[in-house]
């Protein structure tokens, strides 16, 4: 007997694994992973948590990117319309080195929504990748969108049963993200350069130097990694579930 686990079931008995032990070589699945990510604009997911996403896409299973908006007020000089058709460009191409499916939600771009409607929306998008885990924003954030992001991934995750895993991911700690203390990390070394092809499609948003991109996201890659003695890491805080009534 060898020591390798099968699961049967993809979702089953994800909930009790640490995230870095599914890319353990002696855990096998019966069919891919089905791995979505909701971020509130093109660029957070890749930031965020693209090595991850990138390591789960080449161990062959399948990732959707959730952009709640399109970025529309994201390039200074430009008209919604026109950021809009930049930005979604960058991130299919993004989505293409991650080797993941671009889904777009069509909030607004600093303008957000965080009602009954968008609740219903989010969840049936989640429900149609019948997702086997979840990532999206922490939810203490400067940034609104990401806090919507967060707040409206959360309550579907919930209205669905809470039956996979949910992950937080940061971006730009300290400065974006407040008060992130990881549960879990992932060993990126592998996808780190991976990772940075995709977050450099987004050139509209700065990234066109290695600088800009070491200054806000590369030492956060660095500092995670420092933490569990790897060269680059993305840190993790891991949803506890509760029983709490669905209101």
């Amino acid at each position: 007997m060898d020591r390798r686990t099968f699961f049967t079931s993809s979702a089953t008995g994800l909930g009790s694994l640490p995230l870095a032990a599914i890319f353990n070589g002696n855990i096998h699945f019966s069919k891919p992973l089905k791995v979505v990510c909701i971020g509130g604009h093109p660029d957070d997911p890749e930031t965020g948590c693209g090595g991850t996403l990138a390591k789960f896409a080449n161990a062959g299973h399948e990732v959707t990117i959730i952009y709640l908006t399109n970025g529309d007020a994201g390039i200074k000089g430009k008209s919604h319309q026109e950021a809009a058709a930049i930005r979604t460009e960058e991130a299919k191409n993004a989505c293409k080195v991650l080797k993941a499916k671009p889904v777009f939600a069509g909030q607004v771009d600093g303008d957000s929504i965080v009602n009954n409607e968008w609740y219903s929306k989010i969840q049936k998008l989640l429900e149609a990748e019948k997702p086997d885990i979840v990532f999206t924003h922490w939810p203490v954030d400067s940034h609104k969108d990401h806090m919507a992001a967060s707040l409206l991934t959360q309550k579907a995750h919930l209205q669905m049963g809470q039956k996979c895993p949910l992950y937080f991911f940061e971006v730009c700690t300290g400065a974006q993200t407040q008060n992130f203390h990881p549960t879990d990390y992932v060993d990126i070394t592998d996808t780190q350069a991976q990772k940075r092809k995709s977050v450099f499609c987004h050139a509209s948003q700065g990234f066109v130097s290695d600088a800009y991109y070491h200054e806000f996201h590369g030492i956060m890659e660095d500092f995670r990694g420092i933490s569990i003695s790897v060269k680059g890491a993305e840190g993790f805080i891991k949803l506890t579930n509760t029983n709490s009534a669905i209101i």
